[in-house]
Order: C-alpha cells, then structure tokens, then sequence
C-alpha cells in the first residue's frame, strides 16, 4: 500500500453523551492523548442490577445498560446534554420532555423516572443513571475514538438495495475520500486528523445495534448477516488511540504519516 496516497476529508464529528440514545453533532473537538472522545459514553442507565460501582468504576458488559441492541424504542428519543450546565434534556417519542440537571440527586431521579414512565417493558428492571468522573461507558475496552468510512457504507447500501443511514453505527468520525473498507489497511498505523495525531488499533465488530434504524427504531435491516454473507466479517469502522492532542474539525484532512514501527514519514 502505498501511504503517501492515503487522504480522506472529515465530514462529521458526533457524540453519545448518554450511551445507547441519540448522537450530538459537533463543528470541531479537541482530542487529548490516551483519552476518550471528549464527552462520549459519560452516562449510563442501568436496567436491573449491573454492579457498577461509581467509587472505582470498571468495564461492564453493556447487556447491563438500557442498548440499542436489545432497547430498538431508544432510538426514537431525542437528546440532549450541555458540559457547562450539566443539563440532560431527553425528549420521548410522544411528545413528553424533561430537563434535569445531573449535578445532583434530585436531576438525575428525574431521568430516572421520565425513561421508567416513559420506556414501558423496554425496563425490566429499577433504571439508575450511572457516571463516573473521568469514566466512558464504551463497548470496546480498547475502544477510544471510532472512525467510520463513507465509501464503506455506500457499499452495504448497494448490497442492502436501500439507504443506510451512517448514524446506525455510532462512531465519532466520519471520513469520506477512502476505498471501500480500505480504514481496514489502516490498522497499525499512525494517522493525523487535523491538529492531532492519531494510531487506528482495530478495526470495530458490530453488533446487533446496526440492525437499528436510528430515525424509527425499527429492526430493517439484519446487518451482521449481510457483511457476513457477502463480505466474510462482520466488521465496519476502526478504532483509533490518539497520540498527540489537537483540534480537529469537519472539512479537515485525513493523512498517514506512517506505519507504526517504522520511523519514515509518508
């Protein structure tokens, strides 16, 4: 593969403030080395008993969590979370809205008992709204920031015959300007986007998630089957570790510098 030729543009940034519920489009962000995609996965619901502790927090399978992959009605809520206020504002698909600041006890009861009231069988348990400072509740202990490839959704589109909405696999950067599923060559290698620099670790394995129209919460499409069948993985996006801080925006360019064990920039 020749790096020099690697070059795609960033055409959206998003956050999931509130893991499992809708995305937050951002302008620009400033990424920090060795952490999380700023205000990504801070919140949590648990749905029944999970034994997350929020004194020394530590991964937990998200079957515990309220999920896209077993919650389809999450989709249809919208929203909302403000770092400097620290207000929460979720919105159901009726019509009902609530705001509540998740600095204290009181705010957080409050979206607790507007998803309780509001999710119907979707809880099968006593839901608390979990968080942890400095904690992401990601899916991927390895998992930093995600990176999707516009071309490889374009693909699945032409396999599916039918519109694939780039926000049913939830990632924090979206590129465009690559091959079809060449984010896969980029594993190992040192990339920079924008001010920062950043090494793709893994490519992401989907879950059922995807099966998930993000605008109606319908299952329409069984995703994992399709990339299996006509792909063999079931595979689509990369994970990346940032490793040098900086901003970057949409519009900004997408660059290998090199192969990680080897010194010679592209």
């Amino acid at each position: 593969m020749d790096i020099s030729t690697i070059i795609a543009t960033v055409t959206g940034l998003y956050r999931y403030p509130l893991k499992g519920f809708s995305p937050q489009p951002l302008a620009d962000v400033a990424l920090a080395a060795d952490r999380c995609f700023p205000g990504d996965r801070l919140f949590a619901i648990e749905n029944g008993p999970s034994g997350f502790d929020e004194t020394a927090p530590a991964h937990q399978p998200k079957i515990r969590y309220l999920m896209l992959a077993r919650n389809g009605a999450l989709a249809r809520f919208k929203s909302h979370y403000d770092d400097v206020s620290q207000v929460l504002s979720l919105r159901a698909p009726d019509g009902r809205h609530v705001e509540a600041d998740l600095a204290g006890a009181d705010g957080r009861m409050m979206i607790e008992t507007f998803l309780t009231s509001t999710l119907g069988a979707e809880a099968r348990g006593n839901l608390r709204l979990l968080s942890s400072p400095g904690y992401h509740f990601m899916d991927s202990t390895k998992g930093f920031v995600s990176l999707i490839n516009l071309a490889s959704l374009r693909e699945i589109e032409r396999i599916a015959g039918q519109a694939v909405d780039p926000l049913r696999f939830r990632a924090n950067i979206y590129v465009d300007g690559l091959k079809p599923w060449q984010e896969f060559d980029l594993v190992d290698c040192r990339l920079r986007i924008g001010e920062a620099e950043l090494v793709a670790i893994k490519r992401t394995d989907r879950c059922a998630a995807t099966q998930v129209n993000p605008q109606s919460g319908e299952r329409d499409i069984d995703m994992l089957r399709l990339l299996e069948a006509q792909f063999a993985h079931h595979d689509c996006g990369i994970y990346l570790r940032v490793m040098r801080s900086g901003r970057l925006a949409a519009g900004d360019r997408l660059t290998m510098i090199a192969k990680e064990g080897n010194d010679t920039p592209a």
